[in-house]
């Protein structure tokens, strides 16, 4: 029953993501007949039939990193074109409504959309692939000590290291972080797509973040659609301290601060993994401020629960291709930026450092954040 569920889902989705678009484009401009009609209707069926074998051969057992880019490449240009497809039934009416003739108003819609559709997916790829800008944030945090006044923590997360070799990207992500002289390096979870064995090159950069005190990292829900334990052995190779459900104490001149991690969600089920942050807090100073790693926004719930300070996370991308934020809405509490909880406790939402699946983002851009912490006063 499970499996026909997902067949039918898998069939049906690309279905939807494919049908508006070709009437837009190929059967309103075209009154269903020409060579317009005959070749778009050919490479919408050809498009809804690869699409699900390229991510089926790319995300499936199979792992094959050329389906892989094919796939998403597909999903991110298809997922544009249906959007503004949708945005072109509206304008077909307010046309209609002015008096404009309907294939008229047909062939007027299209181009829009083709034109608009080609124009984003330039600027979306480009916004991808660029080294994301830095974002500035300061927080007030409840208990912290005056000798902590402006630390430093930079924050990256999604990076998703996959089947397109970013290595020169991870690279200049490093210098950027640098630069921005933190205290404390933060990686939200989201490492990688694929195994270390596969993608170690890229993510190796990390080895080089300064960060005089300390380096953490968590897993997101994507470690555990691979090897999790792998990558927490390999960040912890390279340097960084995994917080796996754990907390260390950052001290600076005796003035103290607990970093703390949990796993995500996603974990639950595998021995040894999913959240637990209880297990996390075990032992520490009920009287110092909690900063505390947790992928997903959701978890803001137990955190608050708890009396954390500051939960940090990642996850959204920020909805990555406009619209798709409204979806991620309605999944998580918060898309993106600083907002305050029940308890006092703050979060920030990074829009992420990369990207996953297709290799665009529209309307959401990347970012490297600064949180620069401040005692409440």
């Amino acid at each position: 029953m499970r499996f026909a569920v997902r067949l039918m889902l898998i069939l049906l989705i690309p279905a939807v993501l494919f049908a508006l678009p070709w009437w837009t484009l190929v059967a309103a401009p075209s009154g269903g007949t020409g060579p317009l009609f005959w070749i778009g209707t050919a490479v919408c069926v050809l498009g809804y039939l690869c699409l699900p074998a390229a991510m089926f051969l790319g995300h499936g057992p199979a792992q094959s990193d050329p389906a892989v880019i094919v796939g998403d490449i597909m999903l991110g240009v298809l997922w544009v074109v249906f959007a503004w497809s949708v945005i072109g039934v509206f304008a077909r009416g307010a046309l209609a409504i002015a008096g404009v003739d309907g294939a008229q108003a047909a062939r007027i819609v299209a181009l829009g959309v083709l034109v608009v559709s080609v124009a984003l997916v330039a600027y979306g790829a480009y916004e991808a692939r660029r080294v994301p800008r830095v974002r500035t944030v300061d927080v007030a945090i409840r208990g912290l000590a005056e000798g902590l006044d402006g630390l430093r923590v930079v924050v990256v997360t999604d990076t998703h290291f996959a089947a397109i070799d970013r290595l020169r990207w991870s690279e200049r992500v490093v210098d950027v972080v640098n630069a921005q002289r933190p205290d404390i390096a933060c990686h939200a979870g989201d490492l990688a797509d694929g195994s270390v064995a596969k993608r170690s090159a890229q993510v190796d950069p990390l080895a080089r973040v300064e960060a005089p005190l300390g380096r953490f990292y968590i897993t997101g829900n994507h470690e555990y659609f691979g090897d999790a334990q792998g990558w927490i052995d390999h960040m912890a190779s390279i340097g960084w301290q995994p917080l796996h459900n754990e907390h260390r104490i950052v001290d600076r001149d005796g003035d103290r601060l607990v970093v703390a991690g949990i796993d995500d969600p996603t974990g639950t089920g595998l021995p040894g993994h999913g959240p637990d942050l209880p297990a996390a807090l075990a032992g520490a100073d009920p009287d110092l401020p909690v900063v505390l790693l947790a992928h997903q926004p959701k978890q803001i719930a137990d955190s608050s629960a708890a009396g954390v300070a500051l939960q940090i996370s990642g996850h959204t991308h920020g909805g990555q291709i406009w619209p798709f934020h409204y979806l991620v809405r309605l999944d998580q509490p918060v898309v993106a930026g600083l907002s305050r909880h029940a308890n006092n406790t703050q979060l920030y939402t990074s829009r992420g450092t990369g990207y996953w699946g297709p290799p665009l983002r529209v309307f959401a851009p990347s970012e490297i954040t600064v949180l620069v912490l401040h005692p409440q006063r």
